[in-house]
């Protein structure tokens, strides 16, 4: 197989051009900053990043595989991690990342639903052999080593392409089968593109990524810093489990800009907020996957003045599409954060429930993305495809497709979209439309609450009740009589929760979104 080169006068056309194109102009400068084990810093360069990559390539060419082959990648953030990536794009090999932390059973599921060749882990991996006809190996500072060869597959092509898949991202399917979102090389640089025309880093950044491997939005971490040839600094998954140490993190590794779910800032604010208030580099943070509380919110632009926050907003189908600056202040009321209108080269519209196009401030409708940077399809499942990747609304003549979010919003006197909910998050209770979002949004309102979450439980379908758990600062007394009397003030009858449960804090998935499931899960064991 023919190695791409990783040198190129013109603009590049593939994910390892894109994420090594500082390292001819810069080579020397820090590329991702890691710490060991031992807790010691090490800085590696953009010409050691490109030099580890071109080796794992070379390794990897030795192998026969084909453009195309999914290769399993089992590991945090780190270097090496990012050098098996770009080794992957230069060979055509579409990059499969999986958690570390995930069981057995969900690694072997989206091995086998890719139809990986190889299965890959860091030098320290504790992960045993998944499949014995299963290729594997593993790869450090030291090299790539391979423990068992892949099996010998058919090599039907001759060179990459633009619309080849660059990864695949695993995400939880509706019917218990991982759903793999494809996204092409063109896809990604489009997406990338567009991202950095907002300059959010710039060279002299430190990039903290706090979002899991396997999770698109530390592609997006990666992507940023190395294309505006800045640092990445992957922070360990162990230290944000700590409030302290996540600062201490920080504050160590110098991050001038922090990426990740609003959740990763929810126990510092409530645990060590002078200690995040002395985090005097940190001059800019991104979140994403939730609405960020305002009250939090507030209380970070509080502790740290003039701090740049943008608001990401967008889907693993796209990496993301928009980006918009929250303001500052942070507004005491109104419709809250917006969402803000899609990157350039991307457009956002509002379809009503007939498939029409809806007009005017004010109105309402599910959000649809025309972009160049749409993942391809979901792997090996061409009916959830088409249901996703739909014609053109405004014109299906044309044969262009769009992706139907399932997400609601409406469009601002400023021009702007506000983000309402999910499509599929509406419910009904005792015959009328409740939108979830609406119930946690007016709960956020009142003084003292940090988060709140609204979902219907109970079975059968005519005993579902809606259910609300709510966490609160430390320092507030609310009580359930008080969350409850706010709700009869705030809401109409039936949008009224059934049951309130006040809670010290939300639980997370390993992506730092509120895990739904798990509240669900104790609701279900204390009613047993």
């Amino acid at each position: 197989m023919t190695q791409t080169g990783t040198r190129s006068l013109h603009a590049p056309e593939f994910l390892h051009e894109f994420l090594l194109w500082h390292a001819a102009a810069r080579p020397d400068q820090a590329a991702v900053l890691e710490r060991s084990a031992s807790g010691v810093f090490r800085a590696v360069s953009y010409g050691e990043l490109r030099t580890h990559a071109e080796e794992y390539a070379d390794t990897l060419a030795g192998l026969d595989l084909d453009v195309g082959d999914r290769v399993v990648v089992d590991s945090d953030t780190s270097s090496a991690a990012i050098a098996l990536l770009i080794a992957c794009s230069m060979l055509g090999l579409t990059y499969v990342p999986v958690s570390p932390e995930a069981p057995d059973a969900r690694v072997l599921a989206v091995a086998e639903a890719a139809g990986a060749v190889l299965h890959l882990q860091p030098d320290d991996g504790r992960r045993e052999p998944l499949c014995p006809t299963r290729g594997r190996g593993r790869f450090g500072p030291d090299g790539l080593r391979i423990e068992q060869l892949p099996p010998v597959t058919l090599c039907r092509r001759a060179a990459l392409t633009q619309t080849d898949p660059a990864y695949i991202v695993f995400t939880s399917g509706t019917t218990g089968r991982p759903k793999g979102v494809v996204m092409s090389h063109r896809a990604v640089l489009a997406f990338f593109r567009g991202m950095l025309t907002y300059s959010i880093v710039g060279p002299d950044d430190r990039v903290a990524t706090t979002s899991p491997l396997q999770f698109d939005f530390s592609l997006l971490d990666i992507g940023l810093a190395l294309g505006s040839g800045a640092t990445v600094v992957p922070v360990p998954r162990a230290v944000l489990r700590w409030p302290r140490r996540f600062l201490g993190f920080l504050g160590d590794s110098a991050a001038t800009q922090v990426n990740g779910a609003p959740s990763v800032w929810r126990a510092a604010l409530r645990h060590e907020p002078e200690r995040l208030g002395r985090l005097g580099e940190l001059r800019g943070i991104l979140y994403s996957g939730e609405s960020f509380p305002l009250a939090e919110l507030r209380r970070l632009r509080e502790l740290r003045p003039g701090i740049r926050i943008v608001n990401c907003y967008g889907s693993t189908e796209s990496i993301a599409c928009t980006f918009t600056d929250v303001p500052d202040p942070v507004p005491d009321d109104g419709p809250g954060i917006p969402i803000g209108v899609a990157h350039p080269g991307a457009e956002l519209l509002l379809i009503d429930e007939h498939g029409r196009p809806v007009h005017g401030a004010g109105s309402r409708g599910e959000l649809y993305l025309r972009s160049p940077a749409l993942f391809t399809g979901y792997w090996d499942d061409p009916e959830a495809t088409s249901a996703a990747l739909v014609p053109d609304p405004v014109e299906p003549r044309s044969g262009q497709i769009l992706y139907r979010t399932g997400d609601l919003a409406y469009r601002g006197e400023d021009g702007l979209f506000y983000f309402t909910g999910r499509r599929d998050s509406q419910v009904k209770i005792r015959g009328n439309r409740v939108e979830l979002t609406e119930v946690e949004r007016r709960l956020m309102d009142f003084p003292g609450v940090t988060a709140a979450v609204a979902l219907v439980l109970g079975q059968p379908v005519e005993q579902t009740r809606l259910c609300v758990f709510v966490a609160t600062s430390l320092d507030s007394d609310t009580t359930v009589a008080q969350v409850a009397a706010f709700c009869r003030l705030t809401l109409p009858e039936y949008m009224i929760p059934a049951e309130l449960h006040l809670v010290e804090e939300l639980p997370v998935t390993v992506n730092g979104k509120v895990d739904r499931a798990a509240l669900a899960a104790r609701y279900a064991t204390d009613v047993a």
